[in-house]
């Protein structure tokens, strides 16, 4: 069986270009190495293969378990698929010289190179990925995308025991950004990255790389890290980069996080932002005011009908929109309005960031500005601007680029849940977390029991939507509200004193 598998994975590896018919005795050579294996037997193997690259890996790794070449725990199968992996993946110099061979044919063809590459090396899990579930839904303000992550591998109980026992001596790599992540073996508490490659990009004078996520959220989902282990930093060089990464890469979007802990995002110790070539719902929302800024008459600026508070700004020149959307954090950074329960800050801990967004459209430079306030009260411990407690059954992580944009990612237990609720509501069951009974029981008065499975399922996502509205709505400074609109004019006011 192994010596099929392993020349059925060198067949998908040729198909997917990632090594040539030239390779294949050495490349075979190196994966019995990985796999302790002696000899390989002179036989004709079955030409039948519609098992994809990660099937074959799970293959693979089900036969090593099985034979002892590793023990049955999480670590060691991640490292030993990705060593197996990193035999068909070229060295990062070769990646970056066909990257840049295809970007002089355009930069679609270098990024479409290395997102194939990034998917049949198995550095992207299309297989985890494969089992979120995903669906889209209507409401005021767009379509969303509504994501339940199942993707994150669950670590078996011998693992999670060896983490907690060992002692976290090393700090190589510092974080899980780090550039050092690229061909790292791996280990207990740290990920294999044997098969990770990334494309060196200079910015403005800096070093910056690119690799894909792991665990795509959406097309293309990649990120742009700092060559140098550095904090995460909103300010006038972040919106530089973010225009020129788009510039160099026009068919991709590109954002950060905000840079403080609340409204930012789970790693703020390494400059990193997210890109990728997809459409969010925010992307086309309706402009509800438009407006100008006296010190910038070729930059045109609008406020967006979208549940967080944002500003567009959009202009032909790069600079110009550079320093208005600096202008505008500044005056953000310092500006309070208690009507609003905006406080700049407490003392000498700030409260105002952004969290920017940048494009091209139409030949011309687009840079949103979600204005983030991460003030806590006793009321809401957690945040004011964030999902408040009455739908933290739902969702009450930090609400970050992505979701900012318009696509839910929530947390696996809903999987379950929700198929609890939606036999709740066909009559078939009473058993309902109790944390989701007020919002069972107010669904079952608004819709009566249900007799229809797939009625059942209508309801239960166009319901899940209107909570995930709710949770950016929570996080909107400025609601879109009459009295909303009116607190987001007087910081209009403040911009053009």
């Amino acid at each position: 069986m192994i010596y099929e598998q392993i020349s059925r994975l060198i067949e998908k590896a040729i198909e997917a270009e990632l090594i040539e018919q030239t390779d294949r005795i050495y490349v075979r050579n190196q994966v019995m190495h990985q796999l302790g294996l002696a000899s390989f037997p002179e036989m004709v193997y079955s030409a039948n293969n519609e098992d994809s690259i990660p099937d074959l890996l799970e293959n693979i790794i089900s036969w090593a378990v099985e034979q002892d070449v590793i023990e049955d725990i999480f670590d060691a199968k991640e490292i030993l698929t990705a060593n197996i992996m990193n035999c068909f993946v070229a060295r990062p110099s070769v990646i970056n010289h066909n990257f840049y061979t295809k970007y002089e044919q355009s930069p679609v063809a270098a990024t479409d190179y290395f997102y194939h590459l990034s998917k049949y090396s198995n550095y992207i899990q299309l297989n985890r990925i494969r089992k979120n579930i995903h669906f889209k839904a209507n409401n005021d303000y767009g379509v969303f995308d509504i994501t339940i992550n199942l993707s994150k591998p669950e670590k078996d109980p011998e693992q999670l025991k060896r983490e907690r026992k060992i002692k976290q001596t090393v700090q190589y790599p510092k974080c899980l950004l780090c550039v050092e992540n690229e061909g790292y073996t791996g280990r207990t508490g740290h990920p294999a990255r044997a098969n990770h490659r990334m494309i060196k990009i200079p910015i403005l004078g800096e070093n910056w790389y690119l690799q894909y996520s792991p665990y795509v959220y959406y097309n293309e989902h990649s990120i742009l890290l700092r060559e140098e282990h550095r904090n995460m930093k909103i300010d006038r060089h972040a919106f530089a980069r973010l225009l020129a990464f788009t510039e160099k890469f026009p068919h991709y979007f590109i954002g950060s996080n905000a840079d403080l802990p609340i409204v930012g995002g789970s790693i703020l110790s390494h400059d990193h932002y997210q890109a990728g070539r997809y459409q969010f719902a925010m992307t086309n929302a309706e402009h509800v005011l438009d407006f100008k800024l006296k010190n910038f008459t070729d930059v045109s600026a609008s406020v967006l009908k979208w549940p967080l508070s944002v500003i567009r700004l959009k202009s032909n020149n790069q600079v110009h929109l550079t320093d208005a959307a600096d202008y505008i954090l500044q005056i953000w950074k310092d500006y309070s309005d208690n009507d609003a329960k905006i406080l700049a800050s407490s003392g000498e801990t700030p409260h105002n960031t952004v969290t920017p967004i940048a494009r091209m459209r139409d030949g011309s430079f687009e840079l949103d500005l979600v204005l983030r306030n991460n003030r806590t009260t006793e009321e809401h411990p957690m945040g004011i601007f964030h999902p408040h407690e009455d739908v933290h059954h739902i969702k009450k992580e930090n609400i970050g680029l992505i979701e900012v944009m318009g696509l839910a990612v929530l947390p696996a237990r809903l999987k379950d849940e929700l198929s609890d609720l939606k036999k709740f509501l066909l009559g078939e069951s009473t058993d309902v977390a109790v944390y989701h009974q007020e919002w069972a029981d107010s669904l079952k008065d608004k819709y009566g029991t249900i007799t229809d499975s797939d009625k059942a399922d209508e309801v239960v996502e166009k319901e899940l939507s209107k909570k995930f509205t709710r949770v950016l709505e929570d996080a909107g400074v400025f609601k879109q509200t009459k009295k909303g609109l009116e607190a987001f004019k007087r910081f209009i006011s403040a911009l053009n004193k």
